[in-house]
């Protein structure tokens, strides 16, 4: 990670930025819970993918003109944070609950720091490596309760592992991209490849997907808050702030997908699970604090 936003001081507006997307992306694990009602997993993606794509394409800011030469680093992060992570998901809530998906979100800064300090060559400062690692703590926690179900709950969660594993990779990537660029004209161009290399398998999926109107509505707030604004709204403060304190808006998920979770779909969490979350909250406020 580099000096400059290791020295940066978040104001209120980063804090903003960091917090908005924690709230929609808390949420939807709850949406492809409500979408797997009626729909395979696999044409969750795509569905998902649209949206957002329709929700950004429409403003101008997002026609901005990209060369090619950055439209296959464009493409590279379309694949990494959103083909592949976005398409584990729904096939790993099959074997977990949503409010546990969300949860285990809080393990992004550990995969993000650890690409991060590969690709720049450097380390996180003494608080924030803590902070991590506290917070991954928490994240097993988290974990323990539903891996020691069955086989197949340790399937779910080891799909989970591999997304955020996409994800460390992802958000280096987009934070040049969006220096150059800004958010929009990114976003969007990444959902188009998304779109594209998702589509084959959504429409393959359709004879083994019923219809329920709650799943649809669920899929456009997934895709216009979750697939589209969240990501735009990433994509900024990551230029802003850089990757590993981006990632740091991951600790929000996990209580709004616990709550939705919980409280809307009955959802029965471990108290292990409640303590762990706690923790990655822990971790997330000695990632933030001064460094100097």
């Amino acid at each position: 990670m580099a000096s400059s936003h290791n020295d940066y001081r978040m104001g209120r507006s980063d804090w903003l930025l960091l917090l908005m997307p924690g709230l929609i992306w808390g949420s939807s694990f709850f949406f492809i819970a409500e979408g797997l009602d009626a729909f395979h997993p696999a044409l969750i993606t795509p569905l998902r993918v649209l949206f957002g794509f329709l929700a950004l394409v429409a403003l101008p800011q997002s026609r901005k003109h990209i060369p090619r030469k950055d439209l296959p680093s464009i493409a590279l992060l379309g694949v990494f944070w959103m083909v592949i992570p976005l398409s584990l998901f729904p096939f790993a809530e099959q074997h977990v609950s949503s409010s546990v998906t969300g949860m285990l979100n809080g393990a992004t800064p550990l995969f993000v720091a650890t690409v991060t300090s590969l690709m720049h060559k450097s380390f996180p400062h003494r608080n924030q490596l803590l902070g991590l690692l506290v917070g991954f703590c928490g994240v097993l926690l988290i974990a323990i309760p539903t891996a020691n179900n069955n086989s197949s709950s340790k399937f779910g969660v080891a799909l989970i592992m591999c997304a955020l594993c996409c994800y460390g990779i992802a958000l280096n990537l987009a934070v040049p991209l969006q220096k150059k660029y800004g958010a929009l004209p990114v976003i969007v161009r990444a959902l188009a490849v998304a779109l594209i290399l998702t589509a084959p398998f959504g429409i393959a999926a359709i004879p083994n997907s019923s219809f329920a109107w709650h799943s649809l509505f669920a899929m456009v707030g997934l895709g216009v808050g979750g697939t589209g604004i969240a990501y735009a709204l990433a994509t900024t403060l990551a230029g802003r702030v850089g990757s590993t304190r981006t990632s740091v808006t991951t600790y929000i998920i996990p209580v709004v997908a616990l709550f939705l979770g919980a409280i809307v779909r009955d959802e029965i969490v471990a108290g292990l699970s409640l303590v762990g979350c706690g923790v990655a909250l822990t971790g997330a406020f000695l990632t933030n604090r001064s460094r100097k």
